[in-house]
């Protein structure tokens, strides 16, 4: 039996979820002689238009095939489970504030929780539009609070941060229109919405 890669968001088939078992695929691990071996006997045959999309940090145009129809044209395809626990995606600034924190150590690229996480989940993160590019990701920050402690985060508006603070619990830090909102060096915030400074203290 041969796999096929299909993707729902560009599917018609409403059914399409009872009908397949599904995969994330993040990673493709291929064979180039197994490739050769089907190009070179005309076997490969994609009818799969180029993808375009357009890269916001440079404004580039990119152009690419999409792998996934190829998958059909193996044998020995297999997929590996990986459980939750073990995937970080990196598709915003909010994850790469996870992976930069300390809930993460990275030893010779090999990523490894902190094991004073006592919750198997990881914090939800969303910092808002004015960290969505990696400049202004990098400028908001003095250094990456400690995050072992939090549960969640929602960061709206101009808001900065200082260096080692710590957030824990579920926090939402949002500034007020047309004011800069600086959280001070060294702070400790548990379990608090924060639209001003003096909310901090309280």
């Amino acid at each position: 039996m041969n796999f096929k890669l299909m993707e729902i968001a560009r599917n018609q088939d409403k059914d399409l979820k009872d009908k397949c078992k599904l995969i994330d695929t993040t990673n493709m691990w291929v064979s180039l002689r197994t490739i050769k071996r089907l190009f070179d006997t005309k076997r490969l045959k994609l009818q799969m238009p180029p993808i375009s999309k357009e890269d916001d940090y440079d404004q580039t145009l990119l152009q690419g095939t999409d792998a996934g129809p190829a998958v059909q044209f193996f044998d020995n395809v297999i997929g590996v489970s990986i459980p939750k626990s073990r995937f970080v995606p990196l598709d915003a600034t909010s994850d790469l504030l996870l992976l930069q924190s300390d809930l993460y150590t990275s030893r010779e690229g090999v990523l490894a929780r902190n094991p004073a996480r006592t919750n198997a989940l990881n914090p939800v993160i969303d910092l808002g539009p004015k960290y969505e590019k990696i400049a202004d990701f990098r400028s908001r920050f003095k250094s990456i609070p400690s995050i072992v402690g939090l549960d969640s985060l929602i960061v709206r508006g101009d808001v900065w941060f200082g260096a080692n603070i710590t957030l824990k619990g579920h926090m939402t830090i949002v500034a007020k229109p047309g004011l800069k909102l600086e959280i001070p060096d060294g702070v400790v915030i548990e379990n608090k919405e924060i639209n001003d400074i003096a909310d901090i203290q309280e």
